[in-house]
């Protein structure tokens, strides 16, 4: 069965290219943002990510568009990006005025959480280069029809970022889409992101309008309410707790809505404490769902990333193997050790990944 018409790996340069806002992220560890005098620096964002953790991780070849601030922060999060494998050349750089009253670079503190204290995010992004990007700076057809482009992942925390953002997403679709790449899309609903700019409503117009032209929809439970207003009966506000069951009536509400949708995915998360989740994933394709291992009582270090670390696996069984249910395993196995270790990105390899698709546990590698 294939389920998606992916190019092939000699035709192109990349095997996947995201366009998103990359921060330096701050991290104090075990304490808390108000009380630290230490941060150790990450780099780190949701589209990202994925091209990271497909490269580290898989060994896919990859590659960024973002935009940064050109100044010594700027090169910070290069050299991060460049450590982590992923492709530079496609950046845009944008003169730095000296105090950042025009440009600057995004800061996103970071804490773990930890048992009954959950984790916490606190952005700091305003006018940052990426989300001044606007349509026409980049050259999309070049990169997708000259350059080549297996897969192409984006997301609805870029689309957020400002008004020119969804503009810039929109054309690249479209370029994408007319040169025959598989477009993926992470809804990740971020409440403090919409709220300045229309709230959910604003959310939901910007996100509908660009699902109409994506291959693979990802997104939590809240996201698809959230983003694209889709809800079950029985829902309430504790959506990371609802069941298998209501989910699929939810994607085959979008499905129905959007039929563009070739495959639809989500991690299944219930949060028991900061540092002990239950942890799932299904997959929607061709009419079929596909669910991955459940794992109950996951330990936790570090949550954040653990559904882009889910998003590159699921990709990488797509492109590897073309078949949904070890796609969405591979997606589940490293979501979950993404959170075992430190940092927005991952640092499990694709031995570890299989091992635990396998149900290889936790006994010491000699």
């Amino acid at each position: 069965m294939t389920v998606l018409n992916i190019k092939a790996k000699d035709d192109c340069k990349y095997d996947l290219l995201s366009l998103g806002e990359i921060m330096l992220r701050l991290d104090p560890g075990e304490g808390r943002i108000r009380t630290s005098r230490n941060f150790r620096a990450w780099e780190g964002g949701g589209e990202y990510n994925v091209a990271r953790g497909l490269r580290r991780c898989f060994g896919m070849q990859t590659a960024v568009v973002t935009a940064f601030a050109d100044n010594e922060i700027g090169r910070l999060v290069e050299d991060f990006v460049l450590q982590g494998g992923v492709d530079t050349t496609l950046i845009k750089w944008v003169p730095y005025d000296g105090i950042g009253r025009t440009v600057r670079n995004g800061l996103n503190f970071t804490e773990r959480g930890y048992g009954i204290r959950g984790a916490v995010g606190v952005s700091d992004r305003g006018l940052t280069a990426a989300s001044q990007l606007k349509k026409g700076d980049i050259d999309w057809e070049s990169i997708f029809g000259k350059t080549g482009v297996r897969w192409f992942h984006t997301g609805g925390i870029f689309a957020a970022l400002s008004e020119s953002t969804p503009e810039v997403l929109e054309e690249a679709m479209k370029s994408a889409k007319k040169h025959g790449t598989i477009i993926s899309y992470d809804l990740n609903y971020r409440p403090s992101l919409w709220k300045s700019i229309g709230g959910q409503e604003k959310a939901q117009e910007v996100n509908r309008r660009l699902a109409n032209y994506v291959d693979v929809m990802l997104g939590n439970e809240e996201d698809f309410t959230a983003s694209l207003g889709f809800e079950v009966e029985g829902t309430d506000e504790n959506l990371s707790d609802l069941d298998v069951a209501k989910f699929k009536v939810m994607i085959e509400k979008a499905v129905a809505a959007f039929p563009n949708f070739k495959v639809a995915a989500t991690t299944l998360r219930t949060v028991k404490t900061a540092t002990v989740n239950d942890w799932g994933a299904v997959c929607w394709a061709a009419g079929e769902f596909y669910s991955a291992a459940h794992r109950e009582n996951l330990e936790i270090l570090d949550r954040v990333g653990g559904g882009d670390s889910f998003a590159s696996g699921l990709i990488y069984g797509f492109l590897t193997h073309g078949d949904p249910e070890k796609a969405v395993n591979y997606g589940a196995a490293h979501g979950a050790l993404a959170m075992t270790t430190p940092g927005d990105t991952s640092m499990a390899t694709l031995k570890e990944v299989e091992k635990l698709m396998a149900g290889g546990g936790a006994r010491v590698d000699r």
